[in-house]
C-alpha cells in the first residue's frame, strides 16, 4: 500500500506544518520532491485548518480570518517539469480521513465574505453532515440522504514571477473599482496571515507581501471547486516553474455544481492518492492555457431532476444583458423558494443546493436579453415526493429543527 507522502494532524496547527501553505508564490520552496510515474498520497486540513468546528454554533464560521485560507498540502516537485510543460495528475481515489468522518458547510456574514446569495443570507450559518460511507446526513438539514462525490475544490501548480506580478495587477486594480465594497471585490496580498511552507526570514517576508491569495481559480487551476474532478479523473496542469509546484487542499465530500453557498461545499480533511506524468512541451502542443480534465467515471446515479429555470432578470425586476451570473442566481432562488413549500426553512434549502449533487447548467446565452441559467435538483436525494401534482406539496413536520444561526456583531 502507497504510505502518505506528506501527513497532517489535526490537532496540529497548520502554521506548525512547513509542509503546508496559503498562498501561492513561485519562491515557496518544495514540501517533497517525485518523479515522473511516481504516485503518492497527501493529507491535507480542511480549507479553514481546523476552525470550523462540529457543534451547534455558526460562531465560528461568523468569526473566521478568511485571510488565513486555504491550507493547501504541497509543493510537490516533480523531476524534469519544466515551464511549457503539462503536468498530468491521475487522481486514483480520494477519501476522508478516518479520525474525522465529518464536514461543514456554511454561509459566511456578508461583512465576512458573503457569498452568491449574500444580500438574501446576510448573517452566518452552518450545517454539519456526518460522513456514513459513501452516503451522508446532516442532523441540520432532515430529509435528504445523498451519496459523495468527493473532489479537491483547490488543485494547482505555482505560478512564475511573471504571472504573479499579472495576477496582483489584474485584482488590485479591480478593488480600486470600488474599494470600500462589502464584500470585497477580490483579495489583495495580505502578510501577517500568509504561511509560506519552508520558507524562512526575510525571504518569507518579501514572498508573503506580494503573495497571491488561494481564493479564486486563476491559469494555473487553483480554487475551481469542480465537482467532477473525483476519483478517476486526470488533470492537465500548465506547468510555470521547474518542478511544476503541484499543491492541493479544500476536500469536498459533496457539492452543487456552482459551490453557490461559498463554503458552499461539504467541506472536509482528508487524503488524496495521486499520480503524476509530464507532456514535454505540451502547452504549445495543446494550444493550452488554462488546466484541462478528463471527468470522474464515477458520479452519483440520480436520474430524476426537476430543473429549475433563471433568465437574467434580478429580483428587483431589473433587465440585464445575457447576463448568466443572474439568470444562475434566480434558478437558485427560484429552487429554494420551491423547497420551502415541503417545510424547510430558506436557509436548509440553500445549503441543499451548496452540498447536494445538483447540477448548473448555462442553457441559453444568444436570445437577447436573456441568458437562461438551469439549476438541475435530483429529486431521489429526498425522503418523501417533492414533484409537484394536483394534490399540492405535503409539508414536513421537522420538529423545529433548522441551522444554527449567528447574528452579525456590530
Amino acid at each position: 500500500m502507497t504510505e502518505p507522502l506528506i501527513k497532517v494532524d489535526l490537532n496540529q496547527s497548520p502554521y506548525d506544518n512547513e509542509n503546508i501553505h496559503n498562498r501561492w508564490h513561485p519562491d515557496i520552496p518544495m514540501a517533497s520532491w517525485v518523479k515522473p510515474g511516481d504516485d503518492f498520497i497527501l493529507e491535507t486540513y480542511d480549507w479553514t485548518g481546523g476552525y470550523i468546528k462540529n457543534n451547534n454554533s455558526a460562531d465560528d464560521v461568523r468569526d473566521i480570518d478568511l485571510s488565513t485560507v486555504h491550507f493547501l498540502t504541497g509543493p510537490i516537485g516533480v523531476h524534469g517539469a519544466q515551464p511549457g510543460d503539462l503536468l498530468v495528475v491521475d487522481l486514483l481515489d480520494i477519501g476522508a480521513k478516518s479520525d474525522s468522518l465529518w464536514g461543514f458547510n456554511g454561509f459566511f456574514s456578508k461583512k465576512n465574505g458573503g457569498g452568491f446569495l449574500t444580500d438574501h443570507f446576510p448573517e452566518a450559518q452552518k450545517s454539519i453532515w456526518d460522513i456514513k460511507g459513501m452516503f451522508t446526513e446532516s442532523r441540520h438539514v432532515p430529509g435528504v440522504k445523498y451519496a459523495g462525490l468527493i473532489h479537491p475544490g483547490l488543485i494547482g501548480c505555482l505560478p512564475d514571477p511573471k504571472m504573479l506580478a499579472e495576477w496582483n495587477r489584474r485584482e488590485v486594480g479591480l478593488i480600486a473599482t470600488e474599494p470600500d465594497r462589502v464584500p470585497p471585490l477580490a483579495n489583495p496580498p495580505f502578510s501577517p496571515t500568509a504561511h509560506m511552507g519552508k520558507l524562512k526570514g526575510d525571504a518569507k517576508a518579501k514572498a508573503a507581501a506580494e503573495a497571491a491569495r488561494t481564493v479564486p481559480p486563476r491559469e494555473h487551476g487553483g480554487n475551481c471547486d469542480i465537482k467532477d474532478l473525483s476519483r478517476g479523473s486526470k488533470i492537465f496542469f500548465p506547468v510555470y516553474v521547474d518542478g511544476a509546484g503541484l499543491s492541493v487542499g479544500d476536500l469536498h465530500f459533496s457539492q452543487g455544481d456552482g459551490e453557490i453557498t461559498f463554503c458552499g461545499a461539504i467541506e472536509m480533511a482528508g487524503w488524496v492518492h495521486m499520480r503524476v506524468t509530464v507532456i514535454k512541451g505540451g502547452m504549445a502542443t495543446y494550444g493550452i492555457k488554462n488546466p484541462i480534465f478528463k471527468p470522474s467515471p464515477i458520479t452519483p446515479h440520480y436520474n430524476d431532476y426537476i430543473i429549475f429555470e433563471g433568465i437574467s432578470v434580478d429580483e428587483a425586476g431589473k433587465q440585464h444583458y445575457l447576463d448568466v451570473n443572474v439568470a444562475y442566481r434566480q434558478a437558485c432562488l427560484n429552487a429554494i423558494n420551491y423547497l420551502t413549500k415541503f417545510g424547510y426553512s430558506r436557509a436548509q434549502a440553500y445549503s441543499i443546493l451548496g452540498t447536494a449533487p445538483v447540477q448548473g447548467h448555462i442553457s441559453g446565452v444568444v436570445d437577447i436579453p436573456n441568458s437562461c441559467a438551469t439549476l438541475w435538483l435530483p429529486t431521489q436525494i429526498f425522503e418523501f415526493d417533492i414533484n409537484p401534482n394536483a394534490h399540492g406539496p405535503v409539508v414536513q413536520d421537522f420538529h423545529g429543527i433548522d441551522m444554527p444561526l449567528s447574528h452579525d456583531l456590530n
